[in-house]
């Protein structure tokens, strides 16, 4: 339960702490005291959204905490989820900055403001006065009786399996393009692919096929430069040429060799001339025995290489681009070509998924059904001590395509009074037949789930005389099994705290503030008298406070 409550620097509220008990917690006060202040803290608290204007003028932060024993399991659990160590008590704490930054924490370990929400969640719920209005809105009806039926896991287990057939259906979808499109994207591949195919193109082939077609085309010249240099260094029948003039030098000045030394390194130079020009000679001659010009080798390489400068220009610019993209066009051909199998294969798993779906549908449908009745039977009850004697309630279904929540649509209908037929509530419920309406769900609801801590901010809105005191009757019996924290204007409700805590303004006319203080026996008998005759508190009717507030003592007793 929460066990305390310490703001600083929020709105009118300066400084406050108030401890809070098990049982039935009330805050009262005059309009205006701050008591939706102290409501907002506890939100502030809880993780959820709140302005930097709640910031108290002139502070440059507001900061709230809040302590909580006896911690739910479930709490525990979420706890070590976020790496906090769960202890016997859990202290939660937010702080407000002026310029809008915060921080969270949860027993002193730094955590993100999502985290303190989803803490919070578990810790306490809260209803106020505005919250009435879901009633009015059919589409809140389902999720309130599963709640009331329990079947949580059963939702989320149908939710799961009707997320995989809107993927498939989704898959089959992008799959069935029109057929026009696909046709058309077919015919143009298939025109790229045979067009590329044709040539049957390889990687750096272009370069190979440039280079033959390049030599060929300059065979005969080359052919003619290469006799020319043989026939200069070997000679011809006029001439013997380079090789024989070298061996006519060698022979002229090997004699005098003898005799004068210095000639006979330049004979060994000119033998070693004569030997690499017969070399040079011999290999002229292969390399032009090699030059052979073969016109049909010529031609066979022109047109490659025309093939292959089309397809470059075409599909280029480089050889590479356009068998990267015969390979892509290639995939996405034999994609679209058996996309109709994987359509084949998509629409019977979404055939086995959608009565997978169905099934689940209906079984969530009659757990519906079933929770219905007691649900309306004991909502019923609920109303009828409430002070709505002749009220009927009925649980409108209607079947219809399934969706994330079922297939099912359901809507609370109400008749106030006798003799009238169930209709829907926004055409029926007064503001108060709505604020013990919603009292009445809490009420039915409060054995569903483990949360500690309800707060109802004004649930009295609306209501007066017997049905207030109904309402106190009720608050207080929901509080034997749950912590109950009321802010609430009516005595009706008041006298039935546990603990009552008054909100009052303080401070002059320049700058108003707001006090929190628990109330002891003497201090409610005046707050009930001030609640009952406003200003004009008289000795009787500080005697009708006290004589209330006894008779509720003796009841408890």
């Amino acid at each position: 339960m929460l066990k305390e409550l310490y703001i600083e620097n929020l709105a009118v509220i300066e400084r406050a702490s108030v401890s809070l008990g098990p049982g039935m917690n009330v805050f009262t006060g005059e309009t205006g005291a701050g008591k939706s202040i102290l409501i907002g803290g506890i939100n502030a608290v809880l993780g959820q959204r709140v302005s930097r204007d709640i910031v108290r003028a002139g502070a440059e932060k507001a900061f709230i905490s809040a302590v909580f024993d006896g911690v739910p399991a479930a709490v525990s659990e979420k706890l070590q989820e976020f790496g906090v160590e769960p202890e016997d008590e859990l202290i939660v704490s937010r702080e407000i900055s002026s310029d809008g930054r915060g921080t969270a924490r949860i027993n002193s370990r730094a955590v993100s403001v999502s985290a303190l929400r989803e803490i919070g969640g578990l810790l306490i719920n809260i209803h106020g006065q505005h919250d009435s209005q879901v009633l009015l809105d059919p589409a809140k009806h389902l999720g309130i009786l599963d709640s009331y039926a329990e079947c949580e896991g059963a939702v989320a287990d149908y939710r799961q399996s009707f997320r995989k057939l809107q993927a498939v259906a989704r898959d089959i979808s992008k799959l069935k393009q029109s057929e026009r499109e696909k046709a058309q994207r077919i015919t143009y591949l298939k025109s790229l692919v045979d067009d590329i195919s044709s040539v049957k193109p390889e990687r750096g082939e272009d370069d190979a096929v440039e280079e033959k077609f390049r030599l060929l085309e300059n065979a005969a010249a080359l052919s003619e430069s290469l006799r020319n240099a043989v026939n200069i260094l070997t000679g011809d029948d006029e001439s013997g040429g380079a090789s024989a003039e070298t061996a006519s030098a060698y022979g002229e000045i090997e004699s005098g060799a003898e005799l004068m030394p210095a000639l006979k390194p330049l004979c060994e130079r000119l033998s070693s001339v004569g030997i690499e020009i017969g070399d040079i000679s011999d290999e002229l001659s292969r390399l032009l025995d090699s030059l052979d010009f073969d016109e049909g080798e010529y031609s066979r390489l022109s047109e490659r290489r025309d093939a292959l400068t089309r397809l470059k220009r075409r599909y280029g610019p480089t050889l590479d681009d356009a068998i990267d993209l015969w390979e892509s066009s290639s995939e996405e051909l034999e994609a679209l070509s058996g996309s109709e199998n994987e359509l084949k294969r998509l629409s019977g798993e979404k055939d086995a998924l959608l009565a997978e779906v169905s099934k689940k549908a209906e079984g969530l449908s009659k757990l519906r059904h079933t929770a219905a009745e007691k649900f309306r039977s004991e909502v019923e009850g609920e109303l009828k001590f409430l002070n709505m004697p002749d009220v009927r309630i009925e649980v409108s279904f209607e079947r219809g395509k399934l969706t994330q929540s079922g297939m099912d649509t359901v809507e609370f209908l109400i008749s106030a009074n006798r003799g009238e037929e169930p209709k829907p509530m926004a055409k029926i419920a007064s503001g108060g037949e709505l604020s013990r309406i919603m009292l009445a769900l809490k009420s039915v609801l409060s054995d569903r789930d483990d949360i500690p801590t309800l707060i109802f901010d004004e649930i009295d809105t609306g209501v007066s005389g017997r049905a207030a005191q109904k309402i106190g009757i009720k608050l207080r019996e929901i509080s034997r099994r749950r912590q109950v924290i009321c802010v609430t204007h009516l005595a009706q409700l008041a006298i039935y705290a546990d603990e009552h805590v008054l909100i009052e303004k303080t401070g002059g006319s320049e700058r108003t503030a707001a006090e929190i203080k628990p109330l002891d026996f003497e201090g409610r008998k005046y707050e009930i008298a001030r609640i009952l005759g406003g200003d004009n508190i008289t000795e009787t009717v500080l005697k009708d406070a006290e004589e209330q507030l006894l008779s509720v003592r003796k009841e408890q007793v």
